[in-house]
């Protein structure tokens, strides 16, 4: 069984947020055209306290039951079965949707005989790169989707580091026209 895992497609990391990646929104009619394909689909968000660890190295950013924490108003989440939230405490970063703090992601998948992950989200660099390596690491069938996933471009070659690294470790990258029922 196969599940689709949608990273952090918040306001805060999309155009006109706090940390935005440039295109961020662009992942979301992909995600949305995808979605109904997969049995199962859970989304991750930050969900930051007010105060955070987290931001001494980021601005403040996807702050719990905020405007910039809530799922972009396009993502269609009547498909999302599980929600996850990550980084909620003042010491954890919560990259990997794998580090949420209300659900064991790795135990639901078992659970569900997923033994296929395709990954779509933001960011390229961090939370999806995150997310992907514990993904493999945990023994998944591991993809990304290049055309669902946006990074948030803070340092040149960033993104494509993350690319390198995430195929390095025997993540396969595909297009979004490879995904079929």
């Amino acid at each position: 069984m196969r599940a689709l895992i949608i990273v952090d497609v918040q306001n805060d990391f999309c155009p006109g947020g706090a940390l935005p990646a440039p295109e961020g929104d662009k992942v979301v009619p992909v995600l949305n055209r995808i979605s109904d394909k997969f049995p199962l689909v859970v989304a991750s968000r930050d969900w930051h306290p007010e105060d955070s660890v987290h931001f001494e190295k980021w601005p403040a950013h996807c702050v719990e039951n905020s405007d910039g924490a809530d799922y972009h108003p396009e993502l269609n989440k009547k498909n999302i079965k599980v929600h996850l939230l990550k980084g909620t405490g003042n010491i954890d970063d919560g990259y990997s949707a794998f580090e949420a703090t209300n659900e064991n992601l790795e135990l639901l998948l078992r659970e569900k005989g997923v033994d296929e992950v395709y990954i779509g989200g933001l960011t390229t660099e961090y939370c999806v790169k995150s997310t992907a390596i514990d993904s493999i690491n945990k023994g998944f069938k591991t993809y990304v989707v290049k055309d669902a996933i946006e990074g948030v471009k803070q340092n040149p070659g960033d993104v494509d580091s993350a690319l390198d690294e995430m195929k390095g470790a025997g993540i396969e990258l595909i297009t979004s026209s490879l995904i079929t029922k």
